[in-house]
């Protein structure tokens, strides 16, 4: 069964669609109905500043919908060693966005994301766009 990890964009996308007329996020999980869809802990942070509380029934509706992934001591080395690379050529990409790459890393799964450009920075990392 595939996995993939999702990143606060989709999430952001995920949950406009659902007040609107559904669109890419949603097209993108239903021809993906066989994958298990993760959350990096991160993610799930930068997603619940945009709530008052955690018990907000949009926030649960989408979060709901993924399983959570915390932070690892692997995923912390991954980020080290990423941030080390990408700020030596000078392409380091925003502290959150490392975070969430690292998980993607450590755990060798794809990154769901409409942030394709600064993702793509990360040597080794998948990236697919909805």
């Amino acid at each position: 069964m595939q996995a993939l990890i999702f990143d606060t964009t989709f999430l952001i996308d995920f949950q406009r669609e659902r007040s609107g007329s559904l669109g890419a996020a949603h097209a993108f999980l239903e021809d993906h109905a066989e994958a298990v869809a993760y959350l990096p802990v991160t993610a799930y942070g930068e997603f619940a500043e945009g709530f008052p509380n955690r018990t907000d029934a949009a926030f649960l509706s989408v979060v709901e919908s993924f399983e959570l992934l915390p932070v690892t001591r692997g995923i912390a080395d991954k980020y080290a060693d990423v941030a080390r690379a990408l700020r030596a050529r000078g392409r380091l990409i925003g502290s959150n966005d490392l975070w969430i790459a690292a998980t993607a890393l450590e755990r060798e799964w794809t990154l769901v994301t409409r942030n394709t450009d600064e993702f793509s920075r990360v040597p080794g990392l998948r990236v697919t766009s909805y």
